[in-house]
């Protein structure tokens, strides 16, 4: 009996320039079907952004329509424009047994830590050596150095070979993780 592929999250975090998405574009023909999270906002598009593919273009009064019925994972106001985390791809995407993919800081993986625990996989991403990670992380606080022991896999980025195939595994882990329903599910099963 074939599985149907279970959707998961797998949350990837990182300095700038640490590689992310060459790594995945690199392993994509082999991690199945995914999402990839993209951002929902209200200002308007800018030359050659498209909507689906750079952000959500929406309304203000969609967007606010939206955070009363707690539709984000998380959303800011900047320069009186809304950014934030729909939830409503990423529910359809879990239901269609899709691996969802976030590219998010320390913050935003402690968020979706706190929501979806459960099917939430995450891996921190770094560059080969300490100095370049010490070059890139030093404008910003040490809290992102020391939120490292909160990921559950951590890919350091020697060659994108290397680094995409580290991925591809991380990703099939991802998918069978089990939550505590299925955990639950299975025990009765067998215990049936």
């Amino acid at each position: 009996m074939q599985d149907l592929q279970k959707g998961a999250i797998l949350v990837l975090s990182g300095p700038s320039g640490a590689g992310k998405s060459t790594i995945i574009q690199a392993a994509s023909e082999e991690i199945g079907e995914y999402y990839f999270s993209i951002s929902t906002t209200t200002r308007s598009p800018r030359a050659g952004e498209e909507d689906g593919k750079d952000y959500f273009f929406v309304t203000k009064e969609s967007f606010e329509e939206d955070i009363k019925a707690g539709n984000f994972l998380e959303y800011a106001q900047v320069h009186g424009n809304y950014y934030g985390t729909s939830l409503k791809p990423v529910r359809e995407a879990l239901e269609e047994g899709k691996l969802v993919l976030f590219d998010i800081d320390v913050q935003g993986h402690r968020l979706v830590r706190e929501k979806m625990n459960e099917i939430t996989t995450s891996a921190f991403i770094t560059p080969p050596t300490l100095n370049e990670l010490e070059t890139r992380l030093r404008a910003r606080c040490t809290d992102e150095i020391l939120a490292v022991g909160e990921y559950d896999f951590i890919i350091i980025n020697d060659t994108i070979d290397d680094a995409a195939k580290k991925f591809v595994i991380v990703a099939k882990a991802a998918r069978l993780k089990q939550s505590q329903e299925d955990e639950e599910k299975f025990i009765t099963h067998w215990l049936g």
